[in-house]
């Protein structure tokens, strides 16, 4: 049989059995074997002379010989280095893996075979043409074949999809899914379909594109290619998954029962925590923030049906914290929502897991403070105050746990006095931990179970005051002072800060002339500590007077509808009293002499009160005395009207000076400014009046000078040397004889701000209102 197939082939006849078998095969396969026998039957036809065919076939065979093995091992490797695709291929094509094995044990017939002497090889050279399209691999037909007809593509995909392998996610797929899931009765495979769908789409975004199969096992079902595809899975999962799981379960519109105790919650218990976690895994890797909103209002959501899955939703926490602490605005507070939201569903075991670690991501995102972070800062520190508010007997551990700290921080400061513990202490971090927690005893003032932390408290804001009292920290001390006045005011508790405002008015560093102009206004907001070359500034003496005046203000306008408030102003009106007579500078002395006036007049407005209402009551009555202080206080004392205008005019100028520092450098022409003392030699400004280089801090006289600032040298030591004789320069004469300090001693930035018009308002940038 074997050698009449073989004449057959010399003949160049057709082989009978061959033709219908060879009918059903591919046209690609086809054309590759029908060009292999028109080059045998045309070489044998033609009677070509014999070309050594030993060395020819013999290296050919040995060719295919090795590269079966080497393929071979390829394949053996392929089972260790990627598992999954090769139970992907012994399941959809097992002859690519077996087709290594044939005719493995005929090697040595080969070798006999490809010997030059016999005749027989001449006849067999034509034949292996065809035998080695069965050596070879052969595709499986279920496979899509390559082809330059892509007419034909999406029908091949829908063959392939029917067979039972991969499905394709197409936008018309999703359409009929969203119309499941939007019916009333929605089946839960609907449900478990659109999970894997969105499990595979993650998979076709992650680096190693395998993750589905450990998560969920039929995410092997959808293959989820483009862009299109996968926004339409994720709008799918974002809009109209939540509602449909809802309908699954059953439950009602005003239903309080949790969703785990509804009957069909064990159906869709496992795909929905398969999709929590590609969920929070998604969040995980997306980094716009637009995109974060979405998700996390989706999550939002879903917030009810993480209560079930305790381990779930610590991770699911974990994350969203580090999302409150440093996220955009937007993306902070929708994460402080869904961490709210959750926690509050499982209180009982989440609540000091969530307290213990947004504690420590505050502190540890508060190391830094600026213009920038201070609003995230604060947002934060509220928010905190918020969830601590939420279990007071359980924030009572935490509290008293972590004041202890500071407090043993600032008992190693003052017992060691070293550079390492004093550090320790003077940092925001320290500062930041005072306020939240003066913010949380002021929240809960009409509470009794953080009361007995107030005095531990002020006594600890009170020792870091005292730990460095020097000029150099003066604006760690406002800081503290600040946090000290809010918490006296919340909790409604005398605490006695008139005198750490007051000694700073006596501090010599402050008193001392300074001996630089500082063009640009100098603020505490962000400050904790100065250098010496600020405490040389005038703008360091400029904004201490503002700090003084306004924690004197605020602190006093509460307690001035106190009953003792005639009695409790007297040092404080003294110590005023007596800087007054030792300061020359004008604008220093006008505003404390008009907060000294208020203080006086409310201080006779009470007096007034207690003699008119005839007060006959025993002082150690509190409720009597609360009684007569609030009908006091609803009388507003002039203070305490003062006050309240005082504020939203401080409130706007602090805005403008945030906010316009980059204007008021180039009004000043800083560069320049800074040139003059180094090339001319001479002292910045002269005392006696005649010549002044610098803009003093007037109004008038900033229009006159700021043209005399040339950038030519010359031009400048010119008139240095020459008197003034232009008529404003006669006026800025007389202007200054009439005042008995120089000008350039006043503030340059606080007349600058009073007048309004010339410096718009920034509404972005607001310090105080977060």
């Amino acid at each position: 049989m074997k050698l009449s197939t073989k004449k057959s082939k010399v003949l160049g006849k057709p082989k009978p059995g061959i033709s219908k078998k060879k009918l059903p095969k591919e046209a690609l396969k086809k054309a590759v074997s029908k060009k292999a026998r028109n080059t045998t039957e045309e070489e044998v036809i033609s009677k070509k002379p014999k070309q050594k065919p030993t060395s020819v076939v013999k290296n050919g065979k040995t060719a295919k010989k090795g590269s079966k093995k080497t393929h071979k091992e390829e394949l053996e490797g392929l089972k260790d280095l990627d598992p999954e695709f090769y139970d992907f291929l012994k399941k959809n094509d097992q002859q690519l893996l077996d087709f290594n094995l044939l005719d493995s044990d005929d090697d040595d017939e080969e070798d006999e075979e490809a010997k030059p002497e016999t005749v027989k090889e001449k006849a067999d050279e034509s034949e292996d043409d065809e035998e080695d399209e069965e050596k070879y691999h052969k595709p499986n037909e279920d496979l899509a074949v390559a082809s330059d007809e892509s007419d034909f593509e999406d029908e091949a995909e829908d063959d392939e999809a029917a067979s039972g392998g991969t499905q394709k996610i197409t936008l018309n797929l999703l359409r009929q899914w969203e119309q499941q899931l939007a019916q009333p009765n929605v089946s839960i495979d609907i449900v478990r379909k659109v999970i894997q769908a969105f499990n595979s789409a993650l998979a076709s975004i992650s680096a190693d594109g395998a993750d589905g199969g450990e998560n969920q096992p039929n995410a092997a079902a959808f293959k989820v290619v483009g862009a299109s595809a996968f926004n339409g899975v994720i709008q799918l999962c974002v809009l109209h998954l939540q509602p449909a799981i809802i309908r699954v379960l059953g439950v009602k519109a005003n239903s309080s029962l949790p969703l785990h105790k509804y009957k069909k919650w064990v159906k869709v218990r496992g795909c929905l925590r398969y999709y929590l976690t590609d969920l929070i895994r998604l969040v995980e890797q997306v980094s716009s923030a637009n995109i974060l909103g979405v998700l996390l209002k989706h999550l939002h959501q879903m917030a009810g049906m993480v209560t079930p899955f305790t381990a779930l939703g610590k991770t699911i926490l974990k994350r969203l914290i580090v999302l409150w602490a440093t996220g955009d605005e937007t993306v902070r507070v929708l994460a402080f929502l869904c961490i709210l939201k959750i926690t509050r569903k499982q209180q009982a075991t989440m609540l000091n897991h969530v307290l213990k670690a947004m504690y420590l991501a505050y502190v540890r995102n508060s190391k830094f403070v600026s213009p920038n972070t201070l609003p995230g800062i604060n947002f934060m520190r509220r928010s905190l105050v918020e969830m601590f508010a939420l279990d007071l007997n359980v924030t009572y551990q935490h509290a008293f746990l972590y004041i202890r700290q500071l407090a043993i921080h600032l008992r190693n400061a003052v017992i060691l006095k070293k550079k390492d513990s004093f550090q320790a202490v003077y940092n925001w971090q320290f500062i930041n931990s005072l306020r939240l927690w003066s913010d949380l005893l002021g929240a809960s003032a009409n509470k009794p179970q953080l009361q007995p932390l107030v005095y531990p408290l002020v006594t600890i804001a009170t020792g870091v005051i005292r730990l460095i009292p020097t000029a150099q920290y003066f604006p760690l001390r406002f800081h503290c002072l600040q946090t000290l006045i809010s918490l006296g005011r919340e909790t409604n508790t005398y605490i006695p800060v008139l005198p750490l405002i007051v000694e700073v008015l006596k501090s010599n560093t402050f008193n001392r002339k300074h001996t630089a102009v500082s063009m640009k206004p100098l603020q505490f907001t962000c400050v904790l500590r100065l250098n010496k070359a600020q405490l040389s500034e005038n703008g360091f003496r400029d904004e201490v007077i503002e700090q003084v005046c306004g924690l004197l203000l605020e602190y006093l306008a509460h307690e001035s509808a106190s009953l003792a408030f005639a009695d409790l102003v007297v040092p404080t009106v003294m110590a005023i009293k007596a800087y007054l007579k030792t300061c020359r500078n004008a604008n220093y002395t006008r505003k404390l002499k008009l907060l000294l006036d208020k203080v006086q007049e409310s201080s006779r407005f009470v007096e007034q009160q207690r003699g008119k209402s005839s007060v006959n009551f025993d002082l150690k009555d509190s409720s009597a005395v609360a009684a007569w202080e609030q009908q006091l206080r609803l009388k507003r004392t002039p203070l305490d009207i003062y006050y309240s205008s005082w504020q939203k005019t401080h409130e706007t100028k602090k805005r403008r000076q945030a906010a316009q520092t980059d204007e008021i450098n180039a009004d000043y022409d800083v560069p320049k400014l800074k040139k003059l003392p180094a090339k001319s030699g001479l002292p910045i400004r002269n005392e006696n009046g005649e010549v002044e280089l610098f803009p003093s801090d007037s109004e008038d006289e900033e229009e006159n000078n700021f043209p005399a600032a040339s950038d030519d040298e010359d031009e400048k030591e010119e008139v240095e040397v020459e008197p003034p004789k232009s008529k404003k320069a006669k006026k800025e004469k007389k202007k200054s004889d009439k005042k008995p300090q120089p000008v350039a001693e006043e503030p340059a930035g606080d007349d600058y701000d009073e007048a309004g018009g010339a410096v718009d308002i920034v509404k972005d940038l607001d310090l105080n209102d977060w």
